[in-house]
Order: C-alpha cells, then structure tokens, then sequence
C-alpha cells in the first residue's frame, strides 16, 4: 500500500478503525483510574493511557498499513503520505472523568486528509470518513446542519496553552457570543468536529491545534458537506498552522467573518 496511485481508501478506513477501537479500548478499561499523570505545559496533561493507547494504534497502523506513522505522545516518522494519532483527544476531560473523549486517526497525502476516523471510546461511538465516499457514525451517512448563523450553536476551544493568542482569541468568542445564537465548549476538538459534521453543532472554532488534533475530524466535516478553512480562509493552512473553521455552508461565512474582527 506505499504506492500512492494503489491506494485502496476503504481498506485503509476500515485499518483506521481497527486501529482507533485497539487504542479505544485502553482508554476505555482505564477510565476513572489513569495513573502516571505528568504536565507537559500547564494545563496540558499526558498519562499511561494517551502513550498506550498511542502503542496500541501504531502498532495496528503499521502492522497492517506499512505507512509511516507520527503521533502526538511518541513522534514518529512525518511523510508525505502518512498517519497522524491523536491517541487521547481530551486527557483533561477523562482525567476529571468527562466520558467525552477521542481516538483520532488520520492519513494525509500532501497535505489533504484522505482518510479520517474518531473514535469516541466512552460514548460507543465511530465517526469515519474517505475523500470523496461521504462520512458515517456507525455505518450510518451524516450531514452539517442546515441551520443558519440565527440560529447556530457552535463549538469552540480556548487557547488555554498559548495566553498570547487570547487577545485574538476573544476577540472572535465576543463577536460569535453575539452574533450567534449560543456557544459550547467541550474540551476534545475531534468530536467538537464529528459533532460538527452530524448536525449536532452548526460549527467549530478554535487557534493553533496540532495537526493531529484536526485531521481525521476535519475530513468527516467535509464529507458530511461542510466548509474547513483557517481562519484566513485559506482551505489547506490548518492543518499547519492549527487555527480551523469549521461548520456548514450556511454557517462557515459568519464564522470567517467573525474570525476577521480578530486581526
């Protein structure tokens, strides 16, 4: 499967799958009992079970993929065809035992998702998408919402590693608590993006993510019918630069121009 003109994406799903239900597990078994829990920066968490679970989906990923593999907890190896694990979106969450947490699996080819999967381990729940095949949850196709920005509840995360982004940050959160009909803020950006993409948020936003964060969530957004862009409106840069819009075609327009009172 190295060959990028051979690649079978339903095959590499269904690996994606496969990977992210052997991570899931672990995050499952030791929820309300993480141990061996360390700050990486204030505010951000690593237990066992993020660099378990992480063991878990790589050895899945590579075992039956043969593609390279980079993860947030252990590196790995950065190609231009290759995976990208978030093996605990959310620590904070299931470590104040919050059941809404993700495995997130992505493979990306030059810089575009091609393949993403989110697992929701605690709330049973799998969100997978390919280019151009549509997206599901739990084998069922889900759509954005056809809500307009009136009516719009959108998703949203704070900048709460990064304090120097909060002049920007707030600036947005203002304008979109007022402009919008109400905001919720989760703590896992990949469900904050499936939730996006079955219609149960009208749409997400949120600055400097790790492209592991986004890319599988990102991708079921877009084959759910819904608009990604950074908050430039640049339809490739989040996945660099971290900082993502997402939301349904009728809401995605308000958002960009809300990201704009910002700059």
């Amino acid at each position: 499967m190295n060959s990028h003109a051979e690649l079978d994406l339903d095959a590499l799903r269904d690996i994606a799958e496969v990977a992210a239900r052997a991570g899931g597990e672990i995050v499952a078994t030791n929820f309300g009992r993480a141990e061996h829990v360390r700050a990486k920066a204030p505010g951000d968490w690593v237990s066992e079970v993020d660099v378990n679970s992480e063991a878990a989906v790589r050895a899945v990923l590579t075992k039956e993929s043969g593609l390279a593999v980079f993860g947030e907890e252990a590196g790995g190896e950065r190609a231009a065809l290759g995976w990208l694990v978030d093996p605990l979106d959310g620590t904070a969450n299931f470590l104040h035992g919050f059941e809404a947490v993700g495995v997130s699996v992505g493979l990306v080819r030059d810089g575009v998702p091609i393949v993403g999967v989110v697992h929701a381990p605690l709330l049973d729940r799998m969100y997978s998408a390919v280019l151009g095949g549509g997206a599901t949850r739990d084998g069922t196709v889900i759509r954005v919402s056809d809500r307009d920005a009136d009516h719009a509840i959108c998703a949203t995360g704070f900048p709460f590693r990064h304090h120097e982004l909060l002049p920007r940050y707030t600036a947005t959160f203002d304008a979109a608590l007022a402009r919008l009909e109400d905001l919720r803020r989760v703590g896992a950006a990949s469900l904050d993006l499936c939730w996006t993409a079955d219609g149960t948020f009208d749409g997400f936003f949120e600055l400097h993510l790790g492209p592991w964060d986004v890319a599988a969530g990102a991708l079921i957004v877009r084959e759910a019918g819904g608009v990604v862009t950074d908050w430039a409106g640049d339809d490739r840069a989040w996945l660099t630069n971290g900082d993502i819009l997402a939301a349904g075609p009728l809401v995605h327009p308000t958002l960009r121009e809300l990201a704009g009172t910002s700059r």
